[in-house]
């Protein structure tokens, strides 16, 4: 793993490529005050080439290289933006000053302007993007050794806070639910099957027991509506009896369920 680690340290990534920069001296600046553009004599930069930013670990690199043949020019290592290491002028956003430095302990800060407007954008950008990587890294890594140390939810009632439950709702819910009526029941237990159709007379005739056996349709009419279970014994009441039942009295016919249709 160490191997490993010190070999991604080792990877070179490249974050921007911008193919025509131009190199100017930056005269000392008398005050506090930030660089001026102005003051470059922009006509006469002193060396054109291209600009590549790197990254090797968590330091970017500016380098300043020929446009045919890459050798590099200048190299600005950069371990924090903004910093001292790059730092835009007052009064344009195309121009930048760079720390180079020679690997030797020697550095010298010098002007870097880009032809394009958008190209100085880039630049910018892949230098924010970097460092936020690296800021990403390194709260990642710190959460890591110390994870008691993290963020925790607190899931408690603060002092005053309230919750509200609407009970009316879950009342008017319930009622919905208690309104719904039961299936009448028969003798037995067992479901009364509606009149058998015919005419309208309010004299129910005589029916026969059915000579199907129980559970089998009886009519094509009456094949959506459920069938009777299967009678326990021989014994049982024939729930077809009432009515057979004093065929001219009207009182002693059962009321018709309002939940029938009649056929």
């Amino acid at each position: 793993m160490a191997a490993m680690a010190a070999e991604e340290e080792q990877y070179e990534a490249v974050l921007c490529v911008k193919p025509a920069v131009h190199v100017y001296r930056v005269p000392p600046r008398a005050s506090n005050r930030g660089y001026r553009a102005a003051e470059w004599q922009l006509d006469q930069p002193a060396w054109s080439g291209r600009l590549r930013v790197t990254a090797k670990g968590k330091v970017a690199f500016i380098k300043l290289e020929d446009k045919n043949s890459g050798e590099l020019f200048a190299q600005a290592p950069v371990e924090e933006f903004p910093g001292i290491a790059v730092e835009g002028v007052t009064d344009s956003s195309r121009y930048f000053v760079i720390r180079i430095e020679d690997g030797n302990g020697r550095r010298a800060f010098i002007g870097v302007g880009f032809v394009d407007r958008g190209d100085a954008f880039d630049f910018n950008v892949a230098l924010q993007d970097h460092f936020k990587w690296v800021r990403q890294q390194s709260e990642l890594a710190r959460q890591a050794e110390n994870p008691e140390q993290g963020p925790k939810l607190d899931l408690g009632f603060k002092e005053g806070q309230t919750i509200k439950l609407n009970i009316a709702n879950m009342k008017k819910k319930e009622g919905a639910a208690g309104n719904t009526r039961p299936r009448p029941s028969s003798l037995g237990g067992l479901s009364l099957l509606p009149p058998p159709p015919g005419g309208k007379s309010s004299v129910c005739p005589s029916v026969p027991a059915p000579t199907q056996l129980p559970g089998t349709p009886i009519t094509d009419s009456l094949l959506s509506w459920p069938q009777p279970p299967a009678a326990p014994s021989a014994a049982a009441p024939d729930v077809w009896g009432d009515f057979a039942k004093a065929p001219g009295s009207a009182s002693n016919q059962p009321q018709t369920s309002s939940g029938w249709v009649q056929f």
